[in-house]
């Protein structure tokens, strides 16, 4: 299996390409990463390939925040220039600047 770099970068803001939610990424896996069960609950005519990267966001739509994992195919960059509204963002992120959140520093030992 070839793996193919990643689109899109930790702290973009992104948009599912059909269905009507956006969030920020904080994690990516170069390949699918969960289980074959959550992939065949999705599907088959909208079930993505399991050979490209994967996205871990917080989103959010209209009716509330969650954590979502969608494939790059199904992802476009939102430029509304406009920040997440997912409470969880500020743990992970120190600001909101140019349309993109920049990563809290880690501490690690």
């Amino acid at each position: 299996m070839s793996l193919r770099l990643a689109k899109f970068g930790l702290g973009q803001v992104v948009r599912h390409r059909i269905f009507s939610f956006r969030g920020v990424i904080f994690d990516v896996d170069p390949v699918f990463a969960n289980t074959e069960e959550w992939l065949a609950a999705i599907p088959e005519d909208v079930r993505p390939e399991k050979d490209q990267p994967f996205y871990h966001l917080l989103a959010e739509n209209d009716e509330s925040t969650y954590v979502a994992y969608v494939s790059e195919g199904n992802l476009l960059l939102d430029d509304s220039d406009q920040p997440v509204g997912h409470p969880h963002t500020s743990l992970l992120f120190s600001e909101f600047r140019g349309g993109r959140y920049q990563m809290r520093p880690r501490i690690t030992h």
